[in-house]
This record gives C-alpha cells, structure tokens and sequence, in this order.
C-alpha cells in the first residue's frame, strides 16, 4: 500500500521556457515499475517536493491519454517554485500523486464545450482539452477562449498556435497589453463572449485563472442562461497535505485537496467562503 506521505523519486526529463517566469516540467518515475502503473485524470494535482527546500501542489497540465511520462507547469513566485527552476533535466523531484478529484469527461460527451482561461490558468484546463481532442467526435461546438496580460506571458505558445490552425474548434485569445506585433483583440477575456455563440442549454463551461477573472466569468456565463452544474471551475487554495489529514485547505466542510480542485458552480456557492 502507498503510503499517503511519502513522494515517489521523478526524473526530470524536460524542460520549457513557457514565459519568463514560467516554465513546464516533464518527468518521469524512477522507478520502472511505478512508473508503468502510474495513471492520473484531467484536474488532478501532484505534490512536488525539492529536497531540504519543500513542497507545493500543481495540476497536472499533460494529457493523462499518454502514458510514461507527465507534465506540470510552475510559475517562480515562491521558495520551491524558484528552487524548481534552477533544476537541470536529469534532477530529481519527489512526488505525491495523483490527488484530488478530476473534471468531468464522459459526462460532458455529446454537448458544446466552452473552455475560458486566464494566463497560468491554462495549464490545468489542458489536462482536458487534449484527452477531449483525442475524441473530438464526441462533443458539439469546441471554445477555447485565453487571456494574457500580454503576448509574451501566454503559455503553450507552439500548441496554441496549433489549436488555432483546426478547422474543428474555435481559439479566440486576448491581451491585457498588446506588443508592436499583436493583431488580436485586447482587453480581459470576458470581452471574447461577444465574439462567441453559446448555446446555454447545450453548452457545458470550464473556467480557470485568476480568481477575480473566475468570479466575472461565471456572473456573465450565469447571465448568458447557462444551467449552474454545467459551470465548472477549480478552486485555488494552498494546498499542504495534500490528502486531507491537516485541515489547511478546509472551505467550510470541503477539503479542497480531497474534495476538488475541481467543483461546479452550484458545489462553489454553498462554500461559506470563496
């Protein structure tokens, strides 16, 4: 039996400069045959650890279809998010996971999709944005609307690039502040609604990025008519345990790490705080 505590060793095998702060990590178990098991979900966190520094949860933003290695993104703004970056290809990170619940997938087959993202809010919604194009047959219209502060700060640019030559789904994206070679809209990713067509009944909403940009998101999504458990979102709070023994992640009675990340709308607003 795991033990819930104790990190299994990763190999870094890659990694990406996303933006000047930001960069993406994949890796792999050390050990082969855990590493061969090892199966997460779309929404989904790890628990990564740096030796004699700590640890800090991060979703996983790979796609859990493709198996032997995984994928997260981590923006440097702490001790062991820096203490991340410094690390070369070939170092070694502990690991705790899969934890958390994860987004819907099969219960959501058959209707529109909608994702709308905010900078480094992109990362976990990408854990389900590939998997669900893995089968693109199984769901109506295809959205994915992303805000950046500005063109350097996106992340993903290569497959955002991608996703934007498909003739099967729509990528509107938006900055804050635009550069000399922005040709795109400007202003926060709200104001990509207007430029998009949304059935409410038949469109199921994924949300993720600041927590200010969620609030506004979700007002406008609850004013277009969309139904409150088709509004689903993750909910950001540190997270030290990660399997809900130490209580610092408690909302009320919902553990965030065990309970979420992932909840819908009708699930956030009886929380007592949010």
């Amino acid at each position: 039996m795991q033990k819930l505590y104790l990190p299994q060793l990763a190999v870094i095998d890659q990694i990406v400069d996303e933006t000047a702060d930001t960069k993406t990590f994949t890796m792999h178990f050390d050990d082969p045959q855990y590493n061969a098991g090892f199966r997460y979900l779309s929404g989904q966190f790890v628990e990564a650890s740096v030796l004699g520094v700590g640890e800090a949860p991060f979703g996983f933003c790979s796609n859990p279809n493709r198996s032997g290695t995984f994928a997260i993104t981590v923006r440097a703004i702490g001790r062991v998010t820096r203490a991340m970056h410094a690390m070369q290809p070939g170092d070694l990170l502990g690991i705790r996971a899969p934890l958390g619940n994860h987004f819907p997938l099969q219960e959501v087959q058959g209707y529109d999709i909608l994702f709308v993202a905010g900078g480094i809010g992109l990362p976990p919604l990408r854990s389900l944005i590939e998997p669900m194009l893995d089968i693109r047959e199984k769901f109506g219209r295809f959205t994915i609307l992303y805000g950046a502060r500005t063109p350097a700060d996106r992340v993903y640019k290569a497959r955002l690039e991608e996703w934007a030559q498909r003739k099967d789904l729509t990528l509107l994206q938006t900055v804050d502040v635009p550069d000399e070679n922005w040709t795109g809209p400007v202003g926060v990713v709200t104001t990509l609604f207007e430029h998009t067509h949304i059935d409410p009944a038949a469109t199921v909403a994924f949300t993720c990025g600041p927590p200010v940009m969620i609030r506004f998101v979700i007002q406008d999504l609850l004013a277009m008519g969309l139904p409150e458990d088709h509004i689903i979102s993750t909910l950001e709070r540190y997270m030290k345990c990660g399997v809900g023994k130490c209580g610092h992640c408690a909302i009320g009675h919902k553990y965030i790490c065990v309970d979420g990340p992932v909840f819908s709308w009708r699930q956030i607003k009886k929380l007592p705080e949010r």
